[in-house]
């Protein structure tokens, strides 16, 4: 038999990979999933499908049942304690009669975080925080983000050769990287809320942007980045049986006519500012801009793109690109992290785009430095994660 610390984190890993079967189901929610056991015996176990249905410590309870009194709970984050679309978990586990608490991860929220644990201290159950906290706080990292800033966490994904080109002169794409890597691209979209693209991705790829494994019911939004009303209105993300889960995040610059015929679709319409041209930047911006007028770019405030998003919910977006997307993404250093898929293939060429346009830096001291690098193959390909 395992000793008491090998079988708590034996547990509390046990609980992290309930929680994830319901990846990119449980938005706006965390990903959360708990244990009961007792005399080091797995008891009970539960895991929170999706937002507005029971928590995760109370799948695991009800299925414990009497046996619930005197035993353990494993929780990947700690028990709410509040009135939300569900009853407080604290109220339940007080009233199963538990004996300790075993939580890896605080709840995010500034309003919130550690009363659920004071509840259950005052009730006189043990509690024990952080047993692998780093792995629990990464799990739910886009909620985590969404929580406390109201912001969407942002995946910035791309696939190059060697170097650094997502396309041909000519605009080929299909295929760059194997297909190891795109099934992983595949997962990535399955775990978000958004996809989001610029419009010259839709005008040149024309990309169906959904999931397509099986099984998955989850579609992410498609999020469409056009300030003037430039993607032609037989893409596929406005014409097929998902184009209801489309967003276009648009400008006054839009004509009427194009944004009408989208809204009568069910595309949803997401009017933002827009950002003042490199040349000008000393323009007021509360002007409201004339179509034609090149004192402004046909760059959305992608700032205030997020945040609208976030009012809406959408915890976490995927960005695909192009590099003109990307590159403004990473200008005002909106990434919070990034995955680059890198094929054994040299495209060259001036006139081929890059995964990364934009104003870029004049200083290296301005450079983006990347956090918690890993590097791994996948087939003949490498892929990049890190953070921004």
């Amino acid at each position: 038999m395992p000793s008491s610390v090998e079988f708590d984190e034996q547990m509390m890993r046990r609980a992290l990979a309930l929680a994830r079967r319901a990846l990119g189901e449980t938005s706006p929610n965390p990903m959360v999933g708990a244990i009961v056991a007792k005399n080091r015996r797995l008891i009970a176990e539960g895991y929170h499908y999706r937002a507005g249905t029971p928590h995760a410590e109370i799948h695991a309870l009800k299925a414990a049942g009497t046996r619930a009194r005197g035993a353990d709970l494993y929780v990947t984050l700690e028990p709410c304690s509040t009135h939300g679309r569900t009853p407080p978990c604290t109220d339940a586990i007080i009233e199963a009669g538990i004996r300790r608490v075993v939580v890896a991860t605080k709840d995010p929220n500034p309003r919130h975080a550690g009363r659920g644990l004071d509840l259950l201290k005052e009730a006189g159950i043990k509690v024990e925080m952080g047993l692998l906290a780093e792995e629990a706080a990464r799990f739910n990292e886009c909620f985590n983000k969404w929580i406390r800033a109201g912001t969407p966490f942002v995946i910035a994904k791309a696939a190059m050769s060697l170097d650094g080109k997502i396309a041909t002169a000519g605009g080929k794409s299909k295929w760059i990287t194997g297909e190891p890597a795109r099934a992983l691209v595949r997962e990535l979209r399955r775990g978000v809320d958004a996809i989001m693209v610029g419009w010259r991705t839709v005008a040149l790829d024309d990309p169906r942007l959904t999931v397509r494994l099986r099984g998955v019911k989850h579609q992410p939004w498609r999020v469409v980045v056009d300030a003037r009303g430039e993607s032609g209105l037989k893409a596929n993300v406005y014409t097929d049986e998902h184009k209801a889960r489309t967003m276009v995040v648009t400008s006054k610059l839009a004509p009427a006519a194009w944004r009408k015929q989208l809204a009568d679709r069910g595309v949803a319409i997401i009017e933002c500012a827009t950002v003042a041209a490199v040349s000008d930047r000393r323009s007021t911006r509360s002007e409201r801009p004339a179509v034609g007028d090149r004192r402004y770019s046909d760059r959305i405030d992608l700032r205030d793109a997020l945040r609208r998003l976030g009012e809406r919910e959408i915890t976490s977006v995927l960005a695909e690109g192009g590099g003109r997307l990307l590159g403004a993404l990473m200008d005002q250093r909106l990434v919070d992290k990034l995955v680059f898929f890198y094929a054994p293939k040299i495209i060259g060429g001036r006139e081929a785009p890059t995964a990364i346009e934009g104003e870029g830096i004049k200083a290296l001291a301005d450079a983006v430095t990347l956090r918690n690098v890993e590097w791994r193959r996948l087939g003949e390909d490498l892929v990049v994660t890190a953070y921004c």
